[in-house]
Formats: C-alpha cells, sequence, structure tokens
C-alpha cells in the first residue's frame, strides 16, 4: 500500500479502508517493511491496527535501505542497524512489540550469524516475539537456526520462480517435523 505497489489513484484513506475490511473478514496478520514507502507502509499499518494489536500478528522487516545515489534498495544488516530499525519501527506501528521480525535480506558485508545474534537480542530485549528471515539459502537458515529458532522463511514464490520450493521449503518442512532448538542460553543475563 505504498510505493511502487500502490497505483497513483489509491490513497492512504483508502487503504486505510482495505485494511478495515480484511479486519472485518477475518485476516489477522500484516506484513509490511521499513523499506516499504520507505517508512510510510509501517506507518500506515500501525494508524490502521491501532488499538486492535493484541489482536493481530504484526509482522515487519529491517534490512534493506534505499542507497541515496541509486536509489535501489542494498543489503544492511549490521547490528547498529538492526536495532535502530527495530526501535523506528516499533514507533511508527505503534507497537511495544513486533510480533514477527524478519531479517529481510543477508547482507553480504556482515556476518549472518552476527546479524542474526542482533535480531536475537531484540527477542532478549523484549522488543520482538519470534524472527524470520526472508529470501535465504538452507544453509543460512541452518546457522541462523543454530542461534536462535527460525518462527518464519518468506521467499518470493511464483509460476516463475519456483527454486524455495526444490530447498527451502524442504527445509522448512523437516524442521517442522523436529523440536527447535532452545533460544540462547543468556537469556537470562
Amino acid at each position: 500500500m505504498s510505493a511502487e505497489y500502490r497505483p497513483a489513484d489509491i490513497d492512504d484513506e483508502q487503504s486505510l479502508r482495505v485494511i478495515a475490511r480484511a479486519l472485518e473478514l477475518g485476516v489477522r496478520m500484516f506484513d509490511t517493511a521499513d523499506v516499504y514507502g520507505p517508512f510510510t507502509n509501517e506507518r500506515l499499518v500501525g494508524q490502521a491496527l491501532r488499538g486492535q494489536a493484541d489482536d493481530v500478528v504484526i509482522s515487519t522487516k529491517a534490512g534493506l535501505v534505499i542507497d541515496d545515489a541509486t536509489g535501489q534498495s542494498v543489503p544492511r544488516g549490521d547490528p547498529a542497524h538492526i536495532r535502530a530499525a527495530c526501535d523506528a519501527s516499533l514507533i511508527r506501528l505503534g507497537v511495544d512489540v513486533i510480533d514477527l521480525y524478519y531479517l529481510h535480506r543477508v547482507d553480504p558485508a556482515v556476518p549472518l550469524e552476527v546479524s542474526w545474534d542482533a535480531m536475537a537480542d531484540l527477542v532478549l530485549a523484549g522488543k520482538v516475539r519470534a524472527l524470520g528471515l526472508s529470501e535465504v539459502t538452507p544453509g543460512q537458515l541452518a546457522s541462523a537456526h543454530g542461534i536462535h529458532p527460525v518462527a518464519a522463511v518468506q521467499s518470493e514464490l511464483s509460476l516463475w520462480t519456483r527454486g524455495p520450493l526444490s530447498e527451502v521449503v524442504g527445509w522448512c518442512e523437516a524442521k517442522a517435523r523436529c523440536s527447535s532448538p532452545t533460544p540462547r542460553s543468556d537469556a537470562a543475563t
């Protein structure tokens, strides 16, 4: 409902009506990201769901930023950015805790383990309930899951993009059949 996904003739009021209707029809999960807009979609979702956060699941993502020079989205997974992005998303969404927080893309300049450890710290801090990854490989999933449970995986899947079916979905199915690892042992500190 922001930027490239929204036709020019659709405004925020119409988008708010769509979200209200989705709630009436029973939709209970709303997914957004800080890069959508950027930032405007989180504000819109937060406005639409104000006072209803306990009745829905709100997911958002960090780890993609818009490069000022090119206008393209680029990965950014350093811990300082992840912490700041989470705090800003909480404000824009108008919630005390994010139900599901994704690393939108793995940053090739930052080891996934470093980014995921920063994400896990957000759970320990009570800012996030569960963590997810977007557009990752089974190896990346296994590495992250060894640090803190991966609760969700988001991959493009369409008639043209079938890759996740052969590997990522299989990894998820295998993990669903076995128990999740215990979150990091320093949870009490």
